[in-house]
């Protein structure tokens, strides 16, 4: 089975985000990551404890952006390092409880390989395809790059970047072990729920020990 993350992105969704959050919850997506950057701490927690709420009862994992504090206070399921946060040997050290992700994002075979030896569940690896959210990391890196990581790990990374529902199925041939997006995941019913499903009927060997 092929994993679904859904990053959120308030300002390029047509509904309110925390209705797509749920929307997303009550359509099976997997790992949702709150990732509204320029919120103040406030509505930030608020937002996250909301989320987390609304996932009790579902297999949703709710993680968020970078904000260990705020993953903490508001329970949630783990956190999402970007290159130039701590790493997650770091993290892990200061958390009493075991159960809890740690997802990095990554953009090079080094840096996917540094992310597992200092203790990620998994990375999200891209951009794969063009995609205006990705512009500052230069041309996409394309099938060929993934597969060729892929060919040298069987860690559990999620192809991100330009993946929509007609180019998705290419980054799990190659052996993806599932995908990460925003404007796939900020879709309305009932295409979210199709796409979710889709993906999801897709085989996969999704293998953090975190998630089970």
């Amino acid at each position: 089975m092929a994993w679904t993350y859904y990053i959120t992105d308030r300002k390029i969704c047509s509904v309110p985000i925390l209705e797509q959050i749920h929307l997303a919850i009550q359509a099976g997506v997997d790992l949702l990551q709150i990732r509204e950057k320029d919120l103040g701490t406030l509505e930030l927690l608020t937002l996250a404890q909301q989320a987390r709420a609304l996932s009790q009862g579902y297999p949703t994992q709710v993680l968020i952006n970078d904000r260990l504090d705020i993953a903490l206070a508001a329970n949630l399921h783990g956190i999402h390092l970007s290159q130039t946060s701590p790493q997650a040997s770091n993290i892990r050290a200061r958390l009493s409880k075991k159960q809890f992700l740690i997802g990095v994002s990554t953009h090079d075979i080094k840096e996917v390989e540094q992310a597992f030896q200092k203790g990620a569940d998994f990375v999200t690896f891209g951009p794969i395809f063009a995609t205006p959210s990705k512009l500052s990391f230069g041309p996409p890196l394309g099938i060929s790059a993934l597969k060729k990581l892929l060919q040298k790990s069987n860690h559990s990374i999620l192809a991100l970047g330009g993946v929509n529902e007609k180019n998705y199925k290419k980054c799990l041939e190659v052996g993806a072990k599932g995908i990460a997006g925003i404007r796939m995941f900020q879709q309305p019913e009932p295409n979210l729920r199709k796409i979710i499903r889709a993906i999801r009927s897709q085989p996969s060997t999704w293998t953090s020990e975190s998630s089970q």
